[in-house]
């Protein structure tokens, strides 16, 4: 049984979502601000957390940051505003889906199942201890990227987005591939979230960016000949 953290100073938007996860089976947690959020964080061991952004004490922004100091799991943002400044703000803390209100609660609970299916099988392939091209190399049992033998930071999916590109390298993979791959879903909101992520993913790199190649009208590649 999965057991989440919901984080939302609403009650009616925490009783609905929590009806809906335990109707699938799922263990659920609530907290009501961002401080909450942080000492349940440290003190249970959780599978996924989702987040609203605007609440009293702390924000969801800071919350996050401070839960992903000392894990990775799973979180998934949620905001009554859809500007792409909060999107890349998220993505670029390690957010692995953002769910504007007014939501689905039955959407919602699909892109929970998806991130968490997806979480886990990053987590479970072992096939391969690493992946070294030049000056880049890809620890996959650590999950540590490195670039000149010095580790960087990289949020969840952008790690995600990474090794499934190398895996597939290449290959050219479309985007519809990539969003249902890496995100575990039918993606029909936003378009523009692989490319953030792919953006954010080629800052990271720096010069080794050149691997990942733009199929314009198509998609990416990794381009590891």
């Amino acid at each position: 049984m999965y057991h989440i953290l919901i984080v939302d100073d609403e009650y009616k938007i925490r009783e609905l979502i929590r009806k809906y996860a335990e109707f699938e089976g799922y263990r659920v947690d609530e907290a009501e601000n961002g401080m909450e959020a942080i000492t349940l964080a440290s003190q249970n061991d959780y599978d996924l957390i989702v987040m609203d952004i605007m609440m009293p004490m702390l924000d969801g922004f800071t919350a996050s940051r401070e839960i992903r100091k000392k894990s990775d799991l799973p979180i998934i943002m949620l905001s009554a505003r859809g500007e792409e400044y909060d999107k890349i703000n998220g993505f670029q803390l390690g957010i692995d889906d953002y769910v504007v209100k007014p939501f689905s609660p039955r959407e919602l609970i699909l892109r929970i199942d998806a991130v968490l299916k997806r979480y886990r099988k990053n987590h479970d392939e072992t096939s391969e201890e690493s992946f070294v091209l030049e000056g880049l190399r890809v620890d996959f049992k650590a999950r540590i990227i490195y670039i000149d033998d010095s580790p960087i930071t990289v949020s969840p999916k952008e790690y995600d987005l990474l090794c499934y590109m190398i895996k597939n390298a290449n290959i050219a993979l479309f985007r519809e591939k990539l969003i249902s791959e890496v995100w575990g879903y039918d993606f029909y909101g936003d378009d523009r979230t692989l490319d953030t992520h792919i953006k954010l993913l080629r800052k990271s790199l720096g010069q080794y960016s050149k691997f990942i190649i733009t199929l314009r009208g198509v998609g990416y590649r990794f381009d590891a000949k």
